[in-house]
């Protein structure tokens, strides 16, 4: 009778460790941030290179760590290979990346990161790029990314559980912490 060796109940806590390590490393964490912020959720490597501030290798080494473990995927554009100034290969999310994405509490950031994309000065090379047209995304990695601003309900917004520190003045009747210090 062979024994079983007992489970390991840290198994799911290193899994989860392990994650979040991937995704947390600046680089990798810089080209997620691009890729959930860019209008099409498609980014080129000159883009990730310009809003992530690294060299285009340091780029190419942390989207290899990201395919490998099926966050991203790079999509090609037939209409764009061999011509010059339009990019043909960009840089998305996966079905697996986004429920990673969305395990980690990601998604939630989309609106915020759309609002920095397009607030965000870009010198014509860079625009260029982001105007190219691009490949489809899969159906359903398209549709856990469209976020529209009107279905943000501001009535699920909560107000903060504990009181702001410091938020309100000593009355006349009690000393404030400072008040020794004034007199």
């Amino acid at each position: 009778m062979s024994e079983t060796p007992p489970a390991d109940p840290t198994a799911p806590f290193e899994a989860q460790r392990a994650m979040h390590e991937l995704l947390s490393q600046e680089t990798r964490h810089h080209i997620l941030q691009t890729i959930l912020g860019h209008p099409a959720h498609l980014t080129s490597l000159a883009e990730l290179g310009y809003y992530s501030q690294k060299s285009e290798s340091a780029i190419l080494d942390q989207l290899g760590e990201l395919i490998d473990h099926g966050i991203i995927a790079a999509y090609t554009y037939e209409g764009s290979e061999g011509t010059r100034d339009q990019p043909s290969k960009f840089y998305g999310l996966t079905e697996r990346g986004v429920a990673v994405l969305e395990e980690f509490k990601y998604l939630r950031g989309v609106p915020v990161l759309r609002a920095i994309h397009e607030n965000t000065v870009k010198p014509k090379r860079i625009q260029r790029h982001e105007d190219a047209p691009r490949p489809a995304l899969p159906d359903k990695v398209a549709e856990a990314l469209d976020v529209d601003e009107e279905d943000v309900d501001v009535g699920e917004l909560k107000e903060p559980e504990q009181p702001a520190m410091f938020a309100g003045r000593a009355t006349d009747d009690e000393k404030g912490a400072f008040d020794d210090l004034f007199e």
